[in-house]
């Protein structure tokens, strides 16, 4: 039986290492986006800074490793099998939760999930040892829970994003008056200032607050304690002059050393901060092993009150985990799909918008209008001219194409993320508070966008949206932490090792699940059948650039269409389902071309108008083309699914005839314009009566058999639907091929 507990410890090491990998694709948007999004360092050399931070981070991170031994719950209330099922629980609990979020590409906190994990363990054990000693009831729950540090790391984490925003915001609308948005001229003034007190505070509180936590530190405390502020001062010098003499020789903005430090600083209290969620238990639970195995007692009597001990952490294991972090970093696409979605948000040009817009965004949004406006009529007008003018946006002039590779934001506003972000976490550090990175380096990033006036009229109903959706998936990430963790706590109880096997087993099938979906959505990203922003500004040029486009919507349409109608003959939900969100897709492609319109007019020249022109009406027709096929999918679907009758059988053939003929149109215009052969429209266009005569043949007879033997009003009201709204797909298709076809003819 004694072996039960060895094999815990070797499937707790390897959970310790698959929950690295999974913490740091979560985690690594903490310290990547800042230089990602500003594009001051290229990517793989933000990689190589970041990857030094995390290991020498991960080396000095032993100090943070108590929270796991004793900071949620007492360890001397617990016996050694016990605190293992709490162990096992929370591992199991935490990979799969954390691969989840990183799979739909949001990141979570990792500090908040392994506390609420620990939380919800401890207390369900707690529960189960209460309801099997007949002397306590609820009440005693409270000397098994360590109340008092819970709380004030529950706390720490809720004031976390509150502060971060606030301070975010503060320190990016001071920054961005003094800066302005024309950094190049106000660097050469106020250049080095910034970077003496940027790199001194990142100095300060990263190298000295963070290796407190280090055996090195007792070096030199007395020195640096005692002169706080003459350190400082000398800091503030030395950096200050580094930052002229570095602009002066090297002939480049002072920002970009800013942010390479800030990422490493940023990446080094990430790993000395977060390491403790990913090998914090499994260290514990080896030490608990060690203890057990040397007292010679049987599990279920011997007390851990040793894990109340501080217990240094082996420097063998930490630089296994700095390795296997900075391993990660390099190869997870799991990262770069959980980077998207903060970089988005904070952006500061428009374009395409991940989220929705919900009623609270909206109200936000409001509320916010209201405010801004009641201060515009406090503030005098010439102050607010002079504010307004410091925000003032220079006027980028590049094609269409290139703006498109421009930052997501500006060097200033990386620097304010980061040296802000750092400050916070080192802060928290080093008072050995298990402060959630994830939580505060995306609330600074959303006050300094907020701030920096990202969020206009325009986008900001969205962003808010995006925002809310994430602070909303933290609070869903400690309610399912605390709750699944508890579960499984109450599973491992019963089963013990025979259930460990199954929750093993069923963890590694899910992650195996999650890695294959998460790489088919990469595929399809990358995928070229989407559909492209046209770059030519002539009708010749547009006609040949978007022909790959009419060929794909052609054979996703036809596709589309069969399917629709072979799910509405076998009354098939699912292939109807399918067919739905295949014309969701299409139509939101379509959509993302239509919004970039405003940037395809306005990157025009002045004898560019017919081709502008040309782009307008082709996209119209796209827009009816499956704007008709939305009709006919959300109407097949909704008859089959609210379980009417089924289409008569002289019906379904019908349907099927047109399909026929249909399809060889829509195969001929994919032919054609797949080799561009747009002379050979011609014929396209002769077949158009054809389709609408058999359209209206098939129209007549279901006349005639509603009048004489038809007995079903939503079959006919189906019937007419998809008849009707497939002649107004005929007609937009045909009219965009007329459209083509004399433009071509006129070059």
């Amino acid at each position: 039986m004694d072996n039960i507990y060895l094999l815990m410890i070797v499937a707790l090491v390897a959970l310790a290492v698959a929950d690295l990998v999974v913490g740091v694709s979560n985690d690594a948007v903490n310290f990547l986006n800042s230089a990602i999004g500003s594009k001051a360092i290229p990517f793989k050399g933000i990689l190589i800074i970041a990857s030094l931070g995390i290991f020498i981070g991960a080396i000095f991170s032993s100090g943070m490793m108590e929270v796991a031994r004793k900071g949620i719950f007492v360890p001397s209330e617990f016996y050694f099998d016990e605190i293992m099922i709490i162990f096992m629980a929370v591992m199991i609990t935490d990979i799969l939760l954390l691969d989840f979020f990183n799979s739909i590409g949001l990141p979570t906190s990792t500090t908040v999930s392994i506390v609420f994990e620990l939380l919800g363990a401890a207390v369900i054990m707690a529960l189960i040892k209460i309801s099997n000693n007949d002397a306590e009831t609820f009440s005693a729950l409270s000397k098994y829970i360590n109340t008092e540090k819970a709380i004030e790391i529950i706390i720490g984490i809720v004031l976390s994003v509150v502060i971060a925003f606030t301070v975010g915001a503060i320190v990016q609308y001071l920054s961005r008056l003094i800066f302005t948005f024309h950094i190049e001229q106000r660097m050469k003034y106020f250049g080095a200032i910034f970077g003496g007190i940027a790199l001194t505070a990142i100095s300060y509180f990263i190298f000295m607050k963070g290796l407190k936590s280090t055996p090195f530190y007792g070096n030199f405390k007395g020195v640096v304690e005692s002169n706080t502020i003459l350190t400082i001062g000398i800091s503030f010098i030395f950096w200050t002059l580094f930052s002229q003499l570095f602009m002066i020789i090297f002939k480049k903005s002072i920002l970009v050393v800013v942010i390479a430090v800030g990422s490493f600083s940023l990446a080094l209290a990430f790993a000395g901060n977060d390491l403790v969620n990913f090998i914090g238990v499994p260290m514990a639970a080896y030490h608990s092993y060690i203890d057990w195995s040397a007292s010679g007692m049987a599990a279920s009597e011997y007390n851990m009150s040793s894990l109340a001990d501080a217990v240094p952490a082996e420097p063998i294991l930490l630089f296994a985990a700095g390795a296997i972090m900075v391993l990660t970093l390099w190869f997870s696409k799991k990262a770069r799909t959980v980077s998207d979605t903060e970089i988005d948000l904070a952006r500061q040009g428009e374009g395409h918008e991940k989220f929705n817009p919900n009623m609270l965004s909206r109200i936000l949004v409001k509320s916010s209008t209201q405010v801004s406006l009641m201060f515009d009529q406090i503030l005098p007008k010439s102050l607010q001219k002079k504010i307004d003018k410091r925000f003032e946006k220079p006027v980028i002039d590049l094609p269409k194409h290139e703006a498109y590779e421009l930052p997501a934001f500006d060097m200033i506003r990386a620097s304010i993320n980061l040296v802000v972000a750092g400050i916070l976490i080192a802060s928290a550090t080093s008072m050995k508070l298990p402060l959630s990175t994830t939580y505060v380096t995306f609330m600074v990033a959303m006050g300094t966008s907020l701030a920096d006036r990202a969020w206009g009229r325009e986008s900001a109903v969205y962003r808010v949206a995006g925002v809310l959706n994430v602070i909303g998936g933290w609070f869903f990430t400690a309610f399912v932490a605390f709750a699944a963790a508890g579960t499984l706590t109450y599973l491992i109880f019963i089963g013990r090792g025979a259930m460990i096997a199954v929750l093993l087993l069923l963890a590694i099938l899910l992650l195996v699940r999650n890695y294959i979906s998460h790489k088919n959505k990469v595929k399809l990203k990358l995928n070229k059948t989407g559909l492209k922003k046209t770059e030519s500004k002539t009708v010749q040029g547009i006609i040949q650039e978007s022909a790959e486009n009419i060929s794909n919507v052609v054979s996703r349409s036809n596709k589309i269409y069969t399917d629709m109608l072979r799910g509405l003959a076998k009354q098939d939900t699912k292939k109807l389902k399918k067919s739905k969100k295949g014309v969701k897709k299409l139509t939101d492609e379509v959509d993302e071309l239509r919004d970039n319109i405003f940037y395809f007019i306005k990157n025009l020249d002045d004898t560019s108008v017919r081709g502008s022109n040309f782009y307008i009406i082709i996209l119209g027709y796209l827009t009816d083309v499956v704007q008709s096929l939305e009709f006919i999918s959300k109407a097949s679907y909704k008859h089959v699914n609210n379980n009417h009758k089924a289409l008569r059988f002289n019906q379904i053939k019908d349907l099927q005839e047109i399909d026929r003929h249909l399809e060889e149109v829509f195969n001929e215009i994919e032919d054609i314009f797949d080799k561009k052969e747009f002379e050979r429209i011609g014929t396209v266009l002769d077949k158009k009566e054809e389709v609408f005569a058999s359209l209206k043949n098939k129209i007549e007879k279901q006349v005639e058999r509603t009048r004489t033997e038809e007995s079903s009003p939503k079959n006919t009201t189906l019937y007419f639907s998809l008849l009707l709204e497939t002649k107004d797909l005929v007609t937009a298709l045909m009219n965009l091929m007329e459209e083509y076809h004399t433009s071509f003819k006129k070059e």
